[in-house]
């Protein structure tokens, strides 16, 4: 990544150098200005030999590069460089077919992103990629990312609480919990937005019991309203690393991370050995037609609604808290069918 970097800023250099008119560019001219420029950055810099000078010239001049037009004018018996077209700079090319195309693409993947008016000017933008490049119009994407375009409250809320967290705005949220028929007020302070099993939840500081990681289903969401609080930023969770002990995004009251035993069968090992259930997944191996792996983490409602998913196909081993919970759900589930 350093000498990526270091190359990028060697290019910028010689760029500056060649675009000068007012003053002739020795090779050792060139050699000096990269050298100066590295010694401020990283004053351990070993500089810059002359092998990789001519080697840097050469990436700029190449189709992989720049192709760039140098004029090499002699001054006695020696050369300076500078760009046939000194109004020429690397960095104001047009870009070529294959960026362009390129760029589209990725925009395209971008626009998957609904719900959200900060990314509107994506369409708009590939209109006009088509419109100026003349690139047909693609109306078979080739990747679908999942998205529940259906889900309450996405449309309405999600752009709004994005740019609450963004701009550190306190919020007023009214909403109605699964099982209730009465709305409850949430004075709260929004931290971060995650995507679970394709619904959305907004986590943050829920200032009547003082809980920075208090969770909110957006569909559950009825209003919202921006207030005029202090806001409180987060500086005790890492949300990079904050679910790393769980599924799914529930954090049981008093629960410790536990080892888990599982045992699958049939095709199904198959699907979990190369889709693994967490990243504590380990120890996996096939005994007698049994897939035996172990997990470390907390035990919520969606790793247990995980492990129901597989049906007839896997058994809890340990701990005995987990076999017996799932029996419970299983015994529950048969009643239905009776």
């Amino acid at each position: 990544m350093a000498e990526n970097r270091n190359a990028q800023i060697r290019y910028k250099i010689l760029d500056n150098c060649f675009r000068n008119t007012g003053k002739r560019y020795f090779m050792k001219d060139l050699q000096e200005e990269c050298e100066k420029v590295l010694l401020e950055i990283d004053p351990d810099s070993n500089g810059i030999s002359d092998r990789q000078l001519f080697e840097d010239i050469k990436f700029m001049e190449s189709a992989e590069g720049w192709s760039i037009k140098l004029d090499r004018p002699k001054d006695g018996k020696r050369v300076y460089y500078r760009y046939e077209d000194p109004t020429y700079s690397i960095f104001n090319m047009p870009l070529n077919e294959v960026e362009v195309l390129k760029l589209k693409n990725s925009l395209e993947l971008l626009s998957q992103i609904k719900g959200m008016q900060q990314f509107d000017w994506v369409h708009d933008l590939i209109e006009k990629l088509n419109q100026r490049f003349k690139i047909a119009a693609n109306n078979n994407p080739i990747v679908e990312f999942d998205n529940n375009s259906y889900l309450k409250g996405k449309e309405e809320f999600f752009s709004q609480l994005y740019d609450a967290i963004l701009y550190k705005k306190v919020l007023q949220i009214n909403y109605k919990p699964f099982g209730s028929i009465e709305i409850e007020e949430l004075c709260f302070h929004p931290y971060y937005l995650k995507q679970f099993n394709n619904r959305w939840y907004l986590f943050g500081l829920n200032e009547a019991i003082d809980k920075s990681d208090w969770n909110i289903a957006i569909d559950r969401i009825v209003d919202i309203k921006v207030l005029d609080h202090l806001y409180k930023d987060n500086k005790t969770i890492n949300w990079s690393e904050h679910f790393d002990n769980i599924v799914g995004v529930t954090f049981p009251n008093d629960t410790k991370v536990e080892n888990i035993e599982l045992h699958f069968f049939g095709k199904t090992i198959n699907y979990v050995l190369t889709k693994p259930l967490h990243h504590s997944q380990k120890g996996t191996k096939v005994v007698d037609d049994i897939l035996k792996l172990r997990l470390k983490l907390m035990i919520n409602y969606e790793f247990e609604s995980l492990i129901l998913s597989f049906g007839e196909n896997v058994e809890v081993i340990k701990p005995d808290s987990l076999r017996t919970a799932i029996k419970k759900r299983l015994r529950l589930a048969i009643k239905n069918y009776k």
